[in-house]
């Protein structure tokens, strides 16, 4: 897995963590006694998010990351 700089980390988290929120099923088991943040943390370290992060360089290139 490629490592996600401090504000990619940030990003997927509270998107992830907004879509807990707003009712979306959550990926792994227990998270019923959880916040919303620690659940997506746990997704994100168990590689299940269905999220990328796209990357733009300054010469122009663009790349995908995957988190799972």
């Amino acid at each position: 897995m490629v490592k996600l700089t401090r504000f990619e980390l940030t990003r997927v988290l509270s998107a992830r963590s907004l879509q807990l929120s707003l009712g979306a099923p959550p990926l792994v088991k227990g998270t019923k006694s959880m916040s919303m943040l620690e659940a997506a943390e746990k997704e994100l370290e168990s590689k299940v998010l269905p999220l990328s992060v796209l990357r733009k360089y300054p010469n122009g290139i663009i790349k995908r990351v995957e988190l799972y």
